[in-house]
């Protein structure tokens, strides 16, 4: 049940935006167990003075083709999970679109079952 936020700067063509997609979705598929089908994947691109980012903190040299990836999710992933899945979103999105690693910010936003609904009005995994 992952909500996935995928964030950049404007101009990339449809097969980067798709492939930035199909690699944090499967990267979430081989390493959260997330289900197939569970796909709600949104990307936002900006214009440069909408997206503001420090391209050195933390030492990490980051370029123009930044992206950050934000996913609102269950929270019963184990550190392991998570330090896995990192490293595979990050390859994924080196071999597709070409990425560099440095290039790939993820955040994870952990919450409880009953915060979700799916539709018709109803807490599914309430």
């Amino acid at each position: 049940m992952p909500l996935v936020r995928i964030s950049l700067r404007r101009g990339k063509p449809a097969a980067h935006l798709a492939a930035l997609r199909n690699g944090v979705y499967e990267a979430m598929r081989e390493t959260f167990g997330v289900p197939e089908d569970d796909r709600f994947i949104l990307v936002h691109q900006h214009d440069p003075a909408e997206f503001d980012c420090d391209p050195h903190y933390l030492g990490i040299e980051r370029s123009d083709d930044l992206v950050i990836v934000q996913i609102v999710c269950n929270n019963s992933r184990t550190v392991v999970q998570k330090q896995a899945f990192y490293r595979r979103v990050a390859e994924k999105l080196a071999a597709d679109p070409g990425l560099r690693p440095e290039d790939v910010f993820i955040n994870l936003v952990e919450t409880a079952r009953e915060n979700w609904s799916f539709g018709n009005g109803i807490a599914q995994y309430a």
